[in-house]
């Protein structure tokens, strides 16, 4: 097992980067530890011809015992990748593959991701060294991942269209910086700017960013790609500016998603705008606030008397939820779409 398993690792590795089987350096890095740390140890000395799914199990249930539920997920999602190839390869004496334990490869979320709200992004933009605002900016209304938005350059925005082109993502592997596509092909995609941000997008470009085309939007004192680390420091001053500690650059996605919900938008549309490329990847950036239930059944109750809610009515209604829920953006119920 483990022999095969080293080898597919490097046959990917090998791969013409445009091969869709092709790994980004990343999910190298994390393979490669999987595979020394978790599953070769495990399962590496049992021949494939005798590989069972009692074998699989107990590997999967002492990997339980060490309390590393994220990497047992990704260890048994990349064990069952790996035997999937192996069953497929006429060469290979596997008829089936042996890992079947029914969502081993999903890791229940440990904790409860909060939405920056509005008031919240504008204390976070404000606190943020002028240099660095659109990059909250674009990180939250057009729900962009980090390596994405790092990784823009001057003509990756067509300012007359309002749109940000996602063709790159960066990437800081072992000290190395590549510069590779985005994380799926749905990550290669066309993303609308809200237009309210448009003047923001416009003065950034005149103010920060060299005129060549491929000048990056956001860079360090040598021009290169701005390193977490180098980011950091003023991005946890204005998170604690907004009281919000808690809160990660890849949150400000959720708080793009869930806008982006509220508007009015479809799974579909949420799929488009993210990148995802299956539902359950975009519905993990759907927040429901607590209280939400108890409006929709208000809204029922007035529907079945024939009354609908006054617009000044939801207003009122909106402001009391919004003090309710401070650190939560409401999802739009079925009846507002």
């Amino acid at each position: 097992m483990g022999s095969y398993a080293t080898g597919w690792l490097d046959d990917r590795c090998e791969r013409d980067p445009h091969d869709p089987q092709a790994l980004r350096p990343s999910s190298v890095k994390d393979y490669r530890s999987l595979l020394a740390n978790h599953i070769i140890p495990g399962l590496g000395r049992i021949p494939l011809a005798e590989l069972k799914a009692a074998d699989v199990d107990a590997w999967y249930r002492k990997l339980g015992a060490r309390r590393i539920p994220r990497a047992r997920a990704k260890a048994y999602g990349l064990l069952r990748t790996i035997l999937n190839s192996a069953k497929n390869d006429p060469d290979v004496p596997l008829t089936e593959n042996p890992a079947h334990i029914k969502g081993a490869g999903r890791v229940p979320r440990s904790t409860q991701i909060h939405p920056a709200t509005l008031a919240e992004l504008a204390v976070i933009t404000e606190a943020m060294p002028d240099e660095l605002r659109l990059a909250v900016q674009l990180g939250a209304w057009c729900a962009l991942r980090y390596g994405e938005v790092f990784e823009l350059r001057r003509k990756d925005l067509d300012a007359a269209a309002g749109v940000v082109l996602i063709r790159r993502a960066v990437v800081w592997t072992k000290g190395q910086v590549t510069n590779d596509r985005p994380k799926t092909s749905a990550g290669v995609r066309d993303v609308a700017i809200p237009p309210h941000l448009m003047p923001m997008v416009v003065d950034h470009l005149e103010l920060h960013v060299e005129k060549r085309q491929d000048a990056l939007l956001f860079s360090n004192r040598q021009g290169r790609n701005l390193r977490p680390s180098e980011f950091q420091p003023a991005w946890h001053a204005a998170r604690a500016a907004a009281g919000r500690d808690d809160l990660k650059f890849h949150h400000l996605r959720h708080t793009g998603a869930v806008l982006a919900a509220q508007s009015g938008a479809t799974l579909a549309d949420l799929m488009g705008r993210l990148g995802h490329t299956t539902p359950a990847m975009a519905m993990i950036y759907q927040h429901t606030a607590a209280d939400r239930d108890r409006l929709i059944a208000d809204r029922l109750s007035q529907i079945a008397l024939g009354s609908q809610p006054s617009t000044s009515h939801r207003g009122s209604e909106s402001r009391a939820t919004s003090r309710r829920t401070a650190h939560k953006l409401e999802q739009p119920s079925l009846l507002d779409a």
